[in-house]
């Protein structure tokens, strides 16, 4: 038998139970993962709250995406992986588990130089971090505004389009402004004055705009200081987005993402491992709790911490 978090009904992080469930089994084209750390993203407190729409509960239902473990079992069509291989893989149904069952295209090997805990961060935060760039075509004479730039999407934001040749401000608060300028963005406090702090760290002016923080604030400075409107995008606010006149990827949006985007997102996860594994990539990693603690880790999640949260098996 194996283990995984699992809940009944919508509600707060105590919904979340530990429960036995039959030991995997892969399918033709899927791996068995042994868990070592397995991430924990914002859309699970989402889904798991009700915040988030999803198809009714008709019975226990797992959660999580992403993670990062030793392969086990290998698929009678699958080619390019091995028992006791390391990898990293994405977009898999029910992370929060000691084992799991993995596409074997959304997998990767993970190299010594990454760890458990970097390869689990990688998945949501940094594919939608991609995908929104590029979405957003941001390259070299860009100047690029990140709201919530401390933040795991942020962060990832920062370093893709600072590798692109685009110049990055971020904002985020004051104490976390050595972590976004070491990752090669000029921080600004949020707050009274975003505008007039923005306009002074970059005078010669502000072509794109990404808002992850879902703020008034953040809608408003991008809408002020971003001329094409067409070159903003938010991935919280994505049920009034339109209504603002901007791009949402995701976050609510009744958009669902196009072909084109959703490759964006799996490509992430195999150049972000390269960068990590070359030391040209930085995931932030934060509090590491065990596996029955996920109740806790969604605790922690909604109160916010630095880094990112892992569940470790």
């Amino acid at each position: 038998m194996a283990h995984a978090i699992t809940y009944s009904s919508h509600g707060g992080p105590e919904v979340l139970q530990l429960t036995e469930v039959p030991a995997p089994q892969p399918g033709p084209r899927q791996l068995v993962v042994r868990v070592e750390a397995a991430g924990v993203n914002p859309i699970d407190a989402k889904l798991r709250s009700g915040r988030r729409a999803s198809s009714p509960l008709s019975a226990p239902r797992r959660i999580g995406r992403d993670g990062a473990g030793v392969v086990t079992a290998v698929g009678a069509e699958v080619s390019g992986f091995a028992v006791g291989e390391a990898v990293v893989f994405h977009d898999t149904s029910g992370s929060y588990a000691s084992e799991v069952v993995v596409e074997a295209a959304h997998a990767v090997p993970r190299p010594p130089r990454v760890s458990a805990a970097e390869g689990a961060g990688i998945g949501i935060p940094v594919g939608t971090a991609y995908q929104c760039l590029r979405s957003l075509a941001v390259r070299a004479g860009d100047t690029l505004l990140v709201h919530a730039g401390s933040g795991a999407v942020g962060q990832a934001a920062i370093q893709y389009a600072a590798l692109w040749g685009a110049r990055v401000v971020a904002t985020a608060s004051e104490r976390r402004f050595d972590r976004v300028r070491g990752l090669g963005a000029t921080p600004v406090a949020y707050g009274p004055g975003l505008i007039e702090r923005v306009r002074e760290a970059a005078p010669e002016g502000v072509t794109v705009a990404l808002d992850a923080a879902g703020t008034d604030e953040a809608i408003e400075a991008s809408l002020e200081l971003v001329a094409d409107h067409a070159r903003i995008a938010t991935i919280v606010r994505g049920a009034d987005a339109a209504g603002f006149g901007i791009r949402a990827f995701s976050g609510g949006s009744p958009e669902p993402l196009t072909d084109v985007e959703l490759g964006w997102r799996a490509e992430a996860l195999p150049v972000t491992v390269a960068l990590l594994a070359a030391g040209a990539f930085s995931i932030e990693v934060g509090p590491s709790l065990p596996l029955s603690d996920a109740a806790e880790a969604h605790r922690l999640l909604e109160r916010g911490v630095d880094g990112k949260i892992v569940l470790v098996p």
